[in-house]
């Protein structure tokens, strides 16, 4: 409410939409290279900091500080995990430009459930996954039902293509330097023929992978947030890998919450199923 208020978006932000645990670490990791890689007084942020540290974050740091978005040499990306319907109108009138990132549900479910346990908020005791499930196939979750935060986004990028980029977290991984490329291009930070030639991007993707990134010493033991209540930032790097669901759902969880999405998105011409 205070974002929605207060916030004055310019045309020059690009925000960074996603759904908690779909990707975003990595898509900021990613933006943030991309924005900064030529720099200089930037260009080692990801080497110290962690990525949710690099850049605002919406929800909490302009009630910390409303003048955070007028701060010099503050990197024009600014991220968000608020449904498309819930963002500030100044965001929709401005003229700027969104890139969201979705994931297959189970995934995504799966990823936020190890989250909640690794943060520990107020020390509340571990939700057993089966519980969890159910509140998630409910639509029970932060930012309120997945498919309706992917539906907002996904008809937003139908209606205004040029302005809403829409990715999905499985497209990232499978076909990383087309989708960097791509986002490249929509940051407004396109990479030269110079740039490709000398293997620049397949450096940035390098530095952002979740191998290097986890590897590093503000990674490894360094805090996202004040010292006494932050969030270890390790627990923002686990697996990322497509499919690790199965280690944790039963085949019948899965196809439920399959067939959930389906019905929601009916009629979106998009799904998460894969073509058989």
């Amino acid at each position: 409410m205070f974002a929605q208020h207060h916030f004055k978006a310019q045309a020059t932000d690009v925000f960074l939409c996603s759904a908690p645990k779909t990707g975003n670490t990595w898509l900021k990791a990613l933006s943030v290279a991309i924005v900064t890689r030529n720099d200089n007084s930037n260009n080692n942020l990801l080497l110290n900091k962690v990525p949710h540290e690099c850049i605002m974050f919406l929800e909490k740091d302009l009630i910390k500080n409303p003048t955070a978005q007028s701060d010099e040499g503050r990197i024009p990306l600014v991220a968000t995990h608020l449904p498309y319907t819930a963002l500030p109108k100044s965001i929709l009138h401005s003229g700027c430009k969104m890139v969201y990132i979705c994931r297959d549900p189970k995934d995504a479910f799966v990823s936020l459930w190890h989250f909640a346990r690794g943060i520990k908020i107020n020390n509340n005791p571990d939700l057993p996954i089966d519980v969890a499930f159910e509140l998630y196939s409910q639509g029970k979750s932060n930012f309120g039902p997945y498919w309706d935060h992917v539906l907002g986004y996904r008809k937003a990028s139908q209606e205004n293509p040029e302005k809403v980029h829409f990715m999905r977290y499985e497209n990232l991984l499978t076909d990383t330097i087309s989708e960097v490329k791509r986002l490249a291009e929509c940051l407004g930070y396109p990479f030269s023929f110079e740039e490709e030639k000398q293997g620049s991007v397949e450096k940035l993707v390098n530095l952002c992978s979740l191998q290097n990134l986890s590897s590093l010493e503000i990674n490894k033991n360094g805090k996202y947030g004040d010292a006494e209540r932050g969030i270890n930032n390790n627990v923002y790097f686990r697996k990322g890998k497509i499919g690790d669901w199965m280690n944790y759902l039963t085949p019948e969880m899965g196809e439920k919450l399959d067939n959930i999405m389906e019905e929601k998105l009916s009629g979106s011409g998009f799904t998460f199923r894969e073509p058989n």
